[in-house]
């Protein structure tokens, strides 16, 4: 047996349907596609989720809690992400941004949490800072600016 004797299974392969190409091949005039309706059309079908006029499901499931459309996201660095900088650095949002420690705008701004220790004298400014945080950074030698 050689490479070029190997052939698919008969039946496997069919020939591509061409439609709407004379009362001869079968799939003339409606091209297989029935007489008007949804499918018949040009670009026609049903959307995604679409469920024949039945209430969807996505209507058909409760609706829960409340979302807060105004809600501003709060950006949270642990003291222990601090390590990364050198002793006496000032700590603002650009530094945190530029270390990917905050991504993107933060509207609800920066706080530091008090997680994991720090072991350099660092000047960080940030909006909000917990109560451990602040504690563990003025140890270390450094100061919090809020």
């Amino acid at each position: 047996m050689k490479l070029t004797d190997l052939r698919p299974a008969k039946g496997a392969k069919s020939s591509k349907k061409r439609v709407g190409r004379g009362k001869g091949s079968g799939l003339a005039k409606t091209a297989g596609k029935g007489h008007k309706g949804l499918r018949a059309r040009s670009g026609g079908g049903s959307k995604p989720g679409y469920e024949g006029g039945q209430m969807p499901l996505q209507r058909r499931l409760p609706k829960r809690g409340f979302v807060n459309v105004f809600r501003e996201e709060t950006a949270v660095v642990n003291v222990k992400d601090l390590n990364r900088f050198e002793a006496g650095f000032v700590v603002d949002a650009e530094a945190l941004r530029g270390e990917g420690l905050v991504k993107g705008a933060c509207p609800g701004g920066i706080k530091l949490l008090g997680d994991g220790e720090v072991t350099r004298k660092l000047t960080v400014k940030v909006d909000r800072a917990s109560k451990t945080a602040v504690a563990k950074v003025e140890a270390a030698g450094g100061t919090v600016e809020v």
